[in-house]
């Protein structure tokens, strides 16, 4: 059975399993537009999701064929995912920012070869031991990245500017931090249900009512700057604490009311965070050991091989934002390079 949701004023949501991930599904929202539907993300590209959207439309009282456009909050697989494969069958409209584009287009045209290079220097610099580097080495000749066939898009989301849907107030935010190119929409209209505050706000993955996503370094294999992912998401949550919506329509869990209470606990989580890692800097960490010491989920023993990648580029943003802060700073000499608190 088709898991759909009216939201009231042309809005309505359906559920998109991610296959064998915790988050168990991707919120996609069906706006009702002059021109047709369009989609705000479309979850991952799987079989079972493609049927559960395709189901999900129906219940809408639309389908697939129908849509319009779509709008991408950013660029990751359980929201672009199938973007590619909605296009092919309505021949409707891709939108996503410029910076998440560049990453699209990128990862087509980079070798899977160069990739998995670079993700094993990075891990070394790192200072991940040899036997989990070793895997990254053997995958060189590889001629596919698992999971990744995303679609260009061929449209720009101007951060600022009111998207083109005929019919309706949609207003881009630019909210980096969980990406570099992520976006949150602002349906600039009354609340159907009039409640206090300043329309409804799209939040991807920028703004979750009980998790807080993943700021990991932006990678990329032909780019040395030194970006500051969590200095970027934390000045985005102030600028969408600012709005005000009267409620948030987020891409997992549920709504809620009340961003502005939801950003000031975030802010305060991620102060806490830095704060705790100042204490384990008190001796010398490499990336990989910081990590290992980190409050995650589960045990660090019982973290799987590709969340540890996903938990030291946690370790290596929190690192960059301390620096940056003069908090902390790298041990003079050390190699791999370790950090130490200030």
């Amino acid at each position: 059975m088709a898991e759909a949701f009216d939201h009231g004023g042309g809005v309505r949501s359906v559920r998109v399993p991610i296959p064998d991930n915790p988050l168990g599904h991707t919120l996609v929202y069906v706006v009702d537009t002059d021109r047709g539907p369009v989609l705000v993300d479309t979850g991952w590209d799987d079989p079972a999701a493609w049927d559960a959207l395709a189901a999900g439309l129906t219940a809408c009282g639309t389908s697939v064929g129908e849509v319009a456009g779509v709008v991408v909050t950013h660029h990751h697989p359980d929201h672009h995912g199938l973007s590619g494969q909605v296009r092919e069958v309505s021949g409707a409209w891709v939108a996503m920012h410029a910076a998440d584009a560049a990453i699209v287009r990128r990862a087509q045209e980079t070798r899977p070869e160069r990739w998995y290079a670079y993700m094993a220097a990075k891990l070394t610099a790192a200072g991940a031991p040899e036997e989990h580097v070793a895997p990254l080495r053997a995958a060189r000749g590889r001629r596919t990245l698992p999971g990744v066939s995303p679609a260009l898009p061929d449209r720009e989301i101007v951060p600022g500017e009111l998207l083109d849907l005929p019919g309706r107030r949609l207003r881009a935010i630019w909210t980096p931090g969980h990406t570099p190119g992520h976006v949150c929409l602002h349906l600039e209209e009354e609340h159907p249900a009039r409640l206090p505050g300043r329309g409804r706000l799209f939040s991807g993955d920028h703004l979750l009512p009980e998790i807080t996503p993943h700021i990991g370094l932006y990678e990329d294999p032909d780019d040395a700057t030194v970006t500051d992912p969590l200095g970027d998401y934390l000045d985005s949550l102030e600028r969408v604490g600012r709005l005000t919506p009267a409620e948030v329509l987020p891409a997992h869990q549920h709504t809620f009311t009340d961003a502005s209470g939801r950003v000031r606990e975030l802010l305060a989580h991620h102060e806490e965070r830095l704060t705790g890692l100042l204490a384990l800097l008190r001796e010398p960490l490499t990336p990989w050991r910081l990590a290992e010491r980190m409050e995650w989920n589960r045990p660090w023993s019982e973290i799987p091989y590709g969340s540890r990648n996903i938990a030291v580029s946690e370790a290596e943003a929190h690192l960059r934002r301390l620096v940056k802060l003069g908090r902390a700073e790298p041990v003079a000499g050390s190699e791999p390079v370790a950090y130490v608190a200030v």
